[in-house]
């Protein structure tokens, strides 16, 4: 071991250990790259997978086929860039170890849905436990980073890739449902959570990306008729069409998918560039001895820890969404049972029954639920007369 007790010798010493961690991370883009790679065909193989599923084999057999293959040539490629465990912590090698463990059951999950034997719901359970183990290694890569822009950036590319995967289980989500022409409450309510969910990852995103990689961001947030199916999805059963809506829900999320791919790539090149930067910089400005307010501008003592304290902020304001979409999900079931009380008793249309709950709200100067709701206390005791 070098004992050095002069200035110059520890600023040396620290030069050198910043360039290894910089090193050390442009080595980790390859990875971060395939992850992603990964991830965005496993999201399409389990898009696939529920339609064919829930369309008893009718749907989407050759898209299945292509995407399994898709998904084993880059399994090949991640396991191609992984490295040696030798040079990563315990930690990252526990995460790695768990994201491979679920891989390596896809060809029993397979399995199952060619057979027919396994449920949607449960093949996208399968499919999302591994894809949640294989983001999972992600924020691991950067446990060792000082500088505060990187460690953004690092953030910033982990909650894209968090809130992309929401989209991936909102389009499998929306798959059943419009291919078995059925929503139970608790799939609703999943699609609620997982629309909320995006929003707050993507908050994050936008709040740690530089401004010229925000404006490709617009491109991959949900259209009129994305927003309408979502509303169809939520409030109402869609028609037996055959799976025709079903294949428009998932067109429309897979171009949404598309983008947050396109954007992801932008997001993993910046953040090698200015890895890259950095390294160049040290190179060309050999480190000098400094005051001390230079030194701890140079290396904050906790650069992450507003970041932490950003997100915590951010599940707190995410758990007070949901639970107000919990309510207006409630709300909205009451309504929708008055409006059935109207259409089955007054031979009123979907819209005609909306109007008299929404006039007899403004009338008494009352909330429609609470309306709603007092139409379904009494019901049984309310004797309406039928129109003429």
């Amino acid at each position: 071991m070098i004992n050095v007790t002069r200035a110059t010798d520890w600023l040396v010493h620290a030069k050198r250990l910043r360039k290894e961690q910089l090193c050390k991370l442009a080595q980790t883009g390859a990875l971060v790259g395939r992850i992603s790679h990964l991830a965005h065909m496993l999201q399409c193989e389990r898009g696939a997978s529920n339609i064919w599923l829930c369309s008893q084999g009718a749907l989407y057999a050759p898209e299945c086929k292509a995407s399994r293959a898709l998904v084993d040539e880059q399994l090949l490629a991640f396991r191609q860039v992984l490295g040696s465990p030798e040079a990563a912590s315990a930690a990252l090698c526990e995460r790695v170890a768990r994201a491979l463990d679920e891989l390596e059951q896809l060809p029993a999950l397979r399995e199952g849905i060619i057979s027919r034997s396994l449920p949607a719901a449960d093949a996208m359970a399968h499919y999302s436990r591994a894809l949640r183990h294989l983001l999972s290694i992600v924020p691991l890569l950067n446990d060792s980073i000082d500088d505060p822009q990187i460690a953004g950036r690092f953030v910033a590319l982990y909650s894209l890739m968090q809130g992309k995967e929401l989209v991936g289980q909102e389009r499998a989500l929306g798959a059943i449902g419009f291919t078995q022409g059925f929503f139970s409450d608790e799939m609703r309510q999943s699609l609620v959570d997982r629309i909320d969910g995006q929003q707050a990852c993507f908050e994050v995103f936008l709040s740690l990306t530089p401004p010229p990689l925000q404006a490709h961001f617009t491109l991959s947030m949900p259209g009129i008729e994305t927003e309408q199916l979502r509303r169809q999805a939520c409030t109402r059963q869609p028609a037996a069409d055959k799976g025709v809506l079903a294949l428009h829900w998932f067109s429309l999320q897979t171009g949404r998918l598309e983008q947050l791919r396109s954007q992801e790539e932008q997001l993993i090149a910046d953040l090698m560039l200015a890895v890259d930067e950095l390294i160049t910089r040290a190179d060309e400005h050999p480190l000098q001895p400094a005051l001390p307010d230079e030194l701890l501008a140079h290396y904050p003592a906790r650069p992450l820890l507003p970041l932490v304290r950003q997100q915590a902020q951010e599940i707190e304001q995410l758990s007070r969404q949901l639970a107000s979409m919990r309510d207006t999900l409630e709300e909205r079931k009451i309504i929708d049972k008055a409006k059935s009380v109207l259409m089955t008793h007054q031979q009123m249309s979907e819209e005609q029954a909306w109007c008299r709950l929404r006039k007899m709200a403004m009338d008494k100067n009352q909330r429609m639920v609470d309306i709603a709701r007092a139409l379904l206390t009494v019901k049984a005791l309310w004797q309406v007369t039928p129109k003429e």
